[in-house]
């Protein structure tokens, strides 16, 4: 009984892994990468789309993303959507095609970006205590209404440690790598 709450919650902390790492590629670390547009939706026919559902991205050069419409009449959308987004990126537009140019992040810019990941690795080690806590309450109403062994309750609790010291260990692990990222000129 015990062993599902446990692997549920190991389930439930994997997830906050995977949505740190989704969160944290959509930071610009002076290098292109195609995900840093993937959150961008375009009015298509007056239905708000992701860019990615409606455009071939790629990455010709380390500092550049192009992004190729299937529709070429989408384009001027396409660009309008990329200057409101938080990308801070100028779009430019050839008719074609629209390429959008990285700049060289300033030693200000990259501190701003370290804590907003710093934020964002925070808040998921936060979300996988809260886990834990939640596992835990579980394990005492399973103890109370004798479902489980007071045995069962303690390796559960301890089993429950375990893991979330090992996903607060991964979250920190993807902090250094993204600092790594941002700080590498």
């Amino acid at each position: 009984m015990y062993k599902e709450i446990v692997a549920k919650s190991e389930e439930t902390m994997r997830k906050s892994i995977d949505f740190l790492r989704e969160d944290l590629a959509a930071i610009r670390a002076g290098k292109a990468n195609p995900k840093l547009v993937d959150k961008i939706q375009v009015s298509y026919y007056g239905t708000m789309t992701p860019l990615n559902q409606i455009a071939n991205i790629s990455v010709p050069e380390p500092r550049a993303i192009i992004i190729q419409p299937w529709d070429s009449s989408t384009l001027k959308e396409i660009e309008k959507a990329i200057m409101a987004s938080e990308l801070g990126i100028n779009p430019s537009n050839d008719g074609k095609l629209i390429r959008l140019v990285i700049p060289v992040l300033t030693e200000e810019r990259r501190k701003e970006l370290l804590k907003v990941v710093k934020k964002e690795t925070e808040n998921t080690k936060i979300a996988i205590r809260n886990i834990r806590r939640d596992s835990n309450e579980d394990l005492k109403r399973l103890e109370k209404s004798s479902e489980i062994t007071k045995d069962d309750h303690k390796k559960a609790e301890e089993d429950m440690q375990k893991l979330t010291d090992k996903y607060v260990k991964y979250v920190d692990d993807i902090y250094k790598d993204k600092e790594k990222e941002i700080l590498e000129v």
